[in-house]
């Protein structure tokens, strides 16, 4: 897997690649060097890779044959992830149709066109012979499948940032400019293929009036349900902190869609979904979290404080659990239940159900979040009259839910400094409570050791680090506490 980041350029039919000499830290200009390349494109029948800006494709010829899977990142920026060729040119190698699976929902990917290019490749390397930048001067011939085949023929030029700079990218792109390129209008060359031929409909954005509280609320939603989108692929190769951040998108989608109710209507359910994927994201997440703590804490221990096998206990035998945890997840992201959320939260962004107040100026929203942090210093209230310590401990928990809805409400509203100092209580709140489970855990695998029969000091030494910590925390929150009302009292 690699990220693509390049440049791609509209020429005329007699376009001449200008002379790339001279440029900072380029040593010498090598090529061009031509290549015939065939690229088959794999797509549902309603194009619903092409909609979200995917590519998919097998391509014959060039320096890199094989499948090739492109993801949106951002603007110029694409991730891809290969495949070797394989011996059907009809079929999707499964790893690569699981990866797209949050886009295709089920529906069967089939060939829907080809691109036959001639490419001349131009490439700058440095004075060790490294490429820098390739240029790509191609000449397309694109035919779009169907009842009446749709045939393009038309040039362009790539510049593709290899081992230098993206100032140098620039700097490349400035001079092919001067000789008369211009900014590609399509991402991609299947894209100006569709496009042409009319066969791609965009992914519906819902209309908002500018400035309004409308425009603000949906808009995060948007962004949240892309960034939900976006991780599938990667919780799906279980790539670091994957799991993570789609966790993190879900529960920022299911509070803003509590807090700003008042605004979109007609989401209880998805609400529901939405923790319900948070929860099952969560096993493999807190396995993880846990089990890099533990790692942490015996890294700190002394050598002659780690008795018998402690490490493997707290380590392996929690990565299986973590691995189990994981397969779980696939097994929920290829469910329909899964897909029917997807379709929910594309309802959401495309069409939603705006109410009367989401026409009004964005500032009115300002109410929604003292309305959240309120919600705090009500949860705070009841727990503190709670006479019984261990109920107390029990009840600052939602303490700390109610600190996290309240720095997201901020954060959909630009509210920073507000955010920072609900985390602040989220964060000593979410330490006390590590601890607290850490230990829990603890316990659990001690008991496992003493059955096997293996010596349970160790735990005893870092339920002893984890209870030291967690009191830490709990002694220190009266003084965040007072600090941070005082500052949300100046700030509301």
């Amino acid at each position: 897997m690699g990220i693509e980041i390049e440049d791609k350029f509209d020429v005329p039919v007699d376009y001449q690649v200008p002379d790339l000499t001279g440029l900072p830290g380029s040593a010498e200009v090598v090529g061009p060097k031509t290549h015939q390349l065939v690229a088959l494109y794999f797509d549902t029948p309603d194009l619903r890779l092409a909609a979200r800006g995917i590519t998919l494709r097998r391509r014959r010829g060039g320096t890199d044959p094989g499948w090739h899977l492109k993801l949106p990142k951002a603007k110029g920026v694409r991730q891809e992830i290969t495949h070797p060729l394989t011996r059907s040119a009809k079929i999707v190698p499964a790893e690569l149709a699981d990866l797209v699976l949050a886009y295709t929902r089920g529906a069967p990917l089939g060939p829907i066109a080809e691109l036959d290019t001639r490419r001349a490749v131009t490439t700058l390397v440095n004075g060790a012979g490294v490429g820098l930048v390739e240029i790509a001067d191609d000449r397309v011939k694109g035919t779009v499948f169907g009842d009446e085949p749709h045939v393009e023929r038309w040039r362009e030029v790539e510049a593709e940032l290899l081992q230098g700079d993206e100032k140098l990218l620039r700097k490349v792109g400035r001079r092919l400019g001067k000789a008369g390129a211009t900014p590609a209008d399509s991402a991609s060359k299947l894209a100006r293929l569709l496009g042409g031929a009319g066969a791609v409909s965009e992914h519906p954005s819902a209309e908002t009036a500018p400035g309004s509280a409308g425009e603000v609320v949906v808009g995060y939603l948007t962004s949240q349900a892309g960034a939900l989108l976006a991780q599938d692929p990667r919780v799906r190769k279980a790539e670091e902190d994957a799991v993570h951040q789609m966790r993190v998108a879900a529960r920022r989608l299911r509070s803003a869609l509590k807090s700003f109710r008042t605004v979109v209507e007609g989401t209880e359910n998805l609400q529901k979904e939405l923790k319900w994927l948070g929860a099952v994201l969560g096993e493999a997440r807190d396995l993880e979290v846990v089990r890099e703590r533990f790692a942490r804490r015996l890294d700190g221990l002394d050598d002659e404080l780690i008795v018998g096998p402690v490490r493997a206990r707290l380590s392996s035998d929690l990565l299986d659990d973590e691995h189990e945890a994981l397969d779980r997840i696939r097994d929920t992201l290829g469910g329909e239940r899964y897909f029917a959320l997807l379709d929910a939260l594309d309802d959401l962004t495309g069409t939603p159900v705006l109410t009367k107040a989401a026409k009004k100026p964005a500032d009115t929203l300002d109410v929604v979040a003292a309305k959240s942090w309120r919600r705090v210093t009500r949860a705070y209230d009841t727990a503190q009259a709670i006479e019984n310590e261990s109920e107390r401990e029990v009840a600052m928990h939602d303490v700390r839910k109610a600190a996290k809805r309240a720095r997201y409400t901020a954060e959909v509203l630009g509210m920073r400094k507000l955010a920072k100092r609900a985390e602040d209580v989220q964060e000593v709140l979410g330490i006390h409570m590590d601890g607290v489970v850490a230990q829990e855990r603890l316990a659990a695998e001690a008991a496992n050791a003493r059955l096997a029969g293996e010596d349970t000091f160790t735990y005893g030494v870092l339920t002893g680090v984890e209870r030291a910590g967690a009191a830490r925390a709990w002694e220190e929150f009266p003084r965040v506490w007072a600090e941070t009302t005082t500052a949300v009292a100046k700030l509301l």
